[in-house]
């Protein structure tokens, strides 16, 4: 009989977990009619809902968390999420789907059966709720900071030039997911997950022929020095073909950091050179950055 208890708790608790929620169909209804998200409004927080949510947030300027959050729901004009289930931890699945550009996304886009994602147009956002800790240390989740302040239309940098390898759709799209997949999976709990990013052998921060091995070392220090930080694309790419098919896309990317009684904050001008992967999708052979 305990066990019986037992196993209808357990599929009660997991019945729960998925039942629709209001605020989130009503979001999945605005990313979808602003060109983000192509699914059915099920009121479900599923990776196709994440993915679209994390691709609206860094098209908006907003923190890159994939995580339906306050300032993400005030930015959409919805109420916030009424469940937790709709703020799961930053997911791999998410950022992988980023990543391989999402194709299925890509395809209705290129075909038209959805409109291109429209250009920012953000409001004043509220604070994020402070994150939970995880195993007793801070989570690297969104903050309870302030977002960052909105544009000014004369801060928006202009698109791509003619000649550029981004000047469709398809690239531009493709390239604005993948930085947000990098950023992502910098908060993915498995400390490091960037390093799927990463090339065999990287030009790391000016240093050539890095291992990734090294990088990996470097990003685990990074995780000790910073265990909660906030990200954000504060203006657009900038996208420059370099040979053979390899290019750099620099853009300014905000952040805020903290670390007990320590914080940073700031903005750097941060350039990844990217080149076609063997599997497809893209890779990083080189990284650097400088104070924006």
């Amino acid at each position: 009989m305990k066990h019986t208890l037992i196993s209808l708790l357990a599929i009660s608790l997991c019945a729960g977990m998925v039942r629709a929620d209001d605020s989130v169909k009503a979001a999945q209804v605005r990313l979808r009619d602003a060109g983000y998200y192509q699914g059915d409004a099920t009121g479900v927080y599923d990776q196709a809902t994440a993915a679209a949510v994390t691709r609206y947030q860094i098209r908006q300027g907003l923190s890159i968390s994939g995580k339906f959050d306050a300032a993400t729901a005030k930015s959409l004009g919805v109420p916030p999420a009424q469940m937790p289930a709709a703020e799961p931890s930053p997911s791999s699945e998410t950022w992988r789907r980023l990543r391989d550009a999402d194709e299925q996304f890509l395809r209705n886009l290129n075909a038209g059966v959805i409109p291109p994602p429209k250009s920012p147009a953000r409001a004043m956002l509220e604070p994020s709720m402070p994150s939970k800790k995880r195993d007793g240390q801070p989570s690297r989740a969104q903050l309870d900071s302030h977002a960052p302040p909105p544009r000014l239309p004369e801060d928006t940098p202009a698109p791509p030039s003619e000649g550029s390898i981004s000047n469709d759709w398809s690239n531009l799209e493709r390239l604005r997911d993948y930085v947000g997949a990098f950023v992502l999976a910098g908060l993915d709990p498995h400390v490091g997950s960037e390093l799927e990013f990463f090339a065999e052998r990287v030009t790391y921060f000016g240093k050539p022929n890095v291992p990734r091995e090294e990088i990996r070392r470097d990003l685990l220090r990074y995780d000790r020095r910073w265990p909660e930080r906030r990200f954000w694309l504060a203006g657009e790419l900038n996208i420059q073909p370099v040979a053979d098919g390899t290019f750099r896309v620099t853009f300014p990317l905000g952040y805020e950091l903290r670390s007990n009684s320590n914080r940073a904050s700031g903005k750097v001008m941060k350039t990844l050179t990217l080149q076609k992967a063997p599997r497809g999708s893209l890779e990083i052979v080189g990284v650097t950055e400088k104070k924006g």
